[in-house]
């Protein structure tokens, strides 16, 4: 193992201040960072863990706009509604910032200005989009078109909302504002970049060659790749009215790019934490034996490995030493969606389970068991009610839990509630061999969990106090205390087996603390000792509990989680999705209620439609999708797979054996993961019931319409 560095300053992704956030954050930036932040306070060493709301960029204003709010009302409800979730989640923030303040402001405006004085930065005139209607220029998701990818109509000027692609305002066709629905124009404007091609070389040799090895295969990958598609110069500056005034002057409505202020917020929350304790904050920042851990998602991966990293070694900053970046984490069976509701928020968990009648902070620990257990390490992963459920009942519950409960009980019965003694002398193999356990375990997980392995940790941890199960089990206690009346000596036996298990017990709180803090705070009441005793210096020694000394009466540490429970949580997730979809459905009952006539177009523009017959093959509802049927459609000499949003009016054995028409030329498109090769024209009447567009009599599957 490396040196141990003098100080650590831990960071999570700083949260959007624009909605609630759901358990595929927590599981990949804040419970990882918290494991190792705790694990690190256990171990004695200086540590600061700061994170902090991101109140900048136009996701804020637009969700201002669909709540008819201002943008500070937006940015002041999520942060503190987000700073109470994580409380309630026991994220063990040192400081939780936010990028209002007029701290963070005056830090990232000093940093811009250190860059722009020593010519790191340049300047370009370019053309971008500007709305005439809302006298504005128009940031990326105030642009709305066709995707020249798939086609559809939910692009954006930064990505498709139907297949994912990331775009630039310049590719999407027919783009409009989302601002006045009007056609926007081309105007030039000056901005302010980070030449990220010109640093190159450093990139290679930082990212490639140094850490290689020592990163997660997944960061280094993504790395490269962007490394090797060739670096582009990023602009630090947009045209908005919501952010950080550029400190310049003559630069009035230019504001600095989110991504370039969000990430200097780590730096401003270590300052506030530095003026509330009275510390000295430049050494977290500028000390080289400051260790510098990131945790994101690998979304974040790009920012926090390149651009950022860049930023920091031009401002004279240290650089961070890893990034353990996690992938996604689905549910269900689907990615996570807040446009279709499905996921699960923090506060809805929060809502759900943490209340005093149902086991209030043992639920907080269930959960964040159950995210360690299936994080995202290397791939993403998916939460499932069913796989909580069992991760609870059949490893909490019947294994760390049902170990805990059984010394405790035991203990109370066999050895009058106090710690007996332990006669070496009668100690055999198995007594050994527990012992040996114990002592190597300290080694193994703290091995583990430096090198950000917190899944495999965790298991480590729950195979201990498994076992200790086997163990008591091959000893079997209470059938030697059923022969003490006629063999007294037995009882040294009994309590050479309850002293190890009381002995592992005091082990497994100091080892399980960095994972499920409130269960090892228990552990700690039940054996009437100090919060001290969970230093991690303790882990692995067998003398933790003193001879002689009594022991509170057991408590649970879990419960078992309900069918029901689990019923309830999933129809929950089934309903809430299908509201979406009802919703979005009586929206385009009444747009095309109000529609009027589309622009004209030439002949030349209908010419590129390919219009042919098909035959419906088969048909078969898409699971989790109400509105959707797969269909086997036959062309001619072909037959392809169509999915067609029609499954609210037609039951699939109504539609086996039609003939439709079929835009066979149109892009492929993804839904619900089935790759869809065309388009069923239908056409609707006022109430929005659909009717097939056939022939009036039977032809060849495959011929043209024109």
């Amino acid at each position: 193992m490396s040196a141990v560095p003098q100080r650590y300053l831990i960071t999570s992704a700083l949260p959007y201040a624009n909605g609630l956030k759901h358990v595929g954050h927590l599981a990949g930036a804040y419970i990882p960072a918290d494991i190792y932040t705790r694990y690190l306070r256990a171990q004695k060493r200086e540590v600061v863990f700061v994170c902090g709301s991101d109140e900048h960029g136009t996701a804020i204003p637009i969700q201002a706009a669909k709540e008819g709010v201002t943008p500070r009302e937006i940015i002041d409800k999520y942060h503190e509604a987000m700073k109470q979730d994580f409380e309630d989640l026991d994220i063990s923030f040192d400081q939780y910032h936010r990028t209002s303040e007029a701290l963070h402001h005056e830090t990232a405006q000093e940093f811009f200005t250190y860059l722009h004085e020593r010519g790191e930065l340049e300047t370009k005139e370019t053309e971008q989009y500007f709305d005439e209607a809302a006298g504005m220029f128009l940031a990326d998701r105030y642009i709305r078109g066709t995707c020249p990818s798939c086609g559809s109509d939910r692009a954006f000027g930064d990505q498709c909302e139907t297949c994912g692609r990331t775009l630039s305002p310049d590719e999407l066709i027919n783009p409009v504002s989302t601002l006045s629905g009007q056609q926007p124009v081309k105007k030039k404007t000056t901005h302010w970049y980070l030449p990220l091609g010109k640093h190159e070389a450093f990139l290679r040799q930082w990212i490639l060659e140094e850490h290689q090895h020592d990163w997660r295969a997944t960061v280094v990958g993504q790395c490269k790749s962007w490394i090797e598609a060739g670096l582009q110069s990023r602009a630090v500056t947009r045209d908005l009215d919501w952010g950080i005034a550029l400190p310049l002057p003559d630069a009035k409505g230019k504001v600095l790019y989110v991504w370039f202020d969000a990430p200097i917020g780590y730096i401003s929350a270590t300052k506030q934490w530095a003026i509330e304790k009275g510390k000295d904050w430049k050494p977290f920042w500028y000390d080289e034996q400051t260790k510098l851990v990131h945790f994101i998602g690998k979304d974040n991966i790009v920012f926090h490995c390149i651009i950022f990293p860049l930023m920091l070694k031009l401002h004279g900053n240290i650089l961070p030493s890893n990034v353990p970046a996690n992938e996604f984490l689905n549910l269900e069976g689907d990615k996570m969606s807040t446009s279709r509701n499905w996921k699960l928020d923090m506060r809805d968990y929060i809502n759900d389970f943490v209340k005093p009648e149902n086991g209030g902070k043992q639920c907080v620990d269930m959960l964040r068991y159950y995210l360690t257990q299936i994080a995202p390490e290397t791939k993403d992963s998916e939460f499932t009610w069913k796989g909580f459920q069992d991760a609870v009942n059949s490893e909490l519950v019947s294994v760390f839990g049902n170990f805990i409960n059984r010394t405790w009980v035991l203990m109370h019965k066999l050895c009058g509630g106090k710690v007996p003694r332990l006669h070496e002398g009668l100690l055999d193999e198995h007594d050994r061999q527990l012992m040996e356990e114990i002592r190597k375990s300290k080694e193994h997980i703290e091995g583990l969990i430096e090198e950000y392995h917190f899944r495999e940790a965790l298991f480590q941890v729950i195979d201990l106090s498994r076992k200790g199960n086997q163990y008591m089990q091959r000893k079997e206690p209470w059938i030697l205390a059923k022969q003490l009346a006629e063999k007294p000596e037995l009882q040294q036996l009994i309590d050479n087996t309850m002293h190890l298990c009381l002995q592992l017990s005091a082990n497994l709180a100091i080892l399980i603390n960095p994972f499920l803090p409130n269960t090892a705070k228990k552990m700690l009441h039940m054996m009437k000792v100090v919060d001290r005793m969970l230093d991690w210096e303790h882990a692995g020694k067998l003398n933790l509990l003193s001879v002689g000394y009594y022991l509170r009466p057991p408590e649970l540490l879990f419960r078992k989680i309900e069918d029901e429970e689990i019923r309830i949580q999933v129809e929950k997730l089934k309903s809430g999705t299908v509201m979406i979809e009802k919703n979005e459905i009586a929206a385009s009952v009444t747009t095309k209620k109000e529609s009027v006539m589309k622009p004209e177009i030439v002949f030349d523009d209908f010419a590129k439609i390919d219009l042919r017959v098909g035959k419906i093959l088969a048909a078969e509802k898409v699971e989790k999708a109400d509105k959707l049927l797969k269909l086997q459609v036959e062309l001619g000499e072909e037959t392809r797979t169509i999915v067609s949003g029609i499954a609210l009016h037609f039951q699939p054995e109504e539609v086996v054996g039609k003939q439709v028409v079929v835009v066979v030329n149109l892009a492929p498109r993804k839904m619900r993961g089935i790759e869809s090769n065309g388009m069923i024209l239908m056409a609707s009447d006022e109430a929005g019931k659909l009717y097939f567009i056939q022939p009036d009599q039977a032809v060849a599957s495959g011929a043209v319409v024109s």
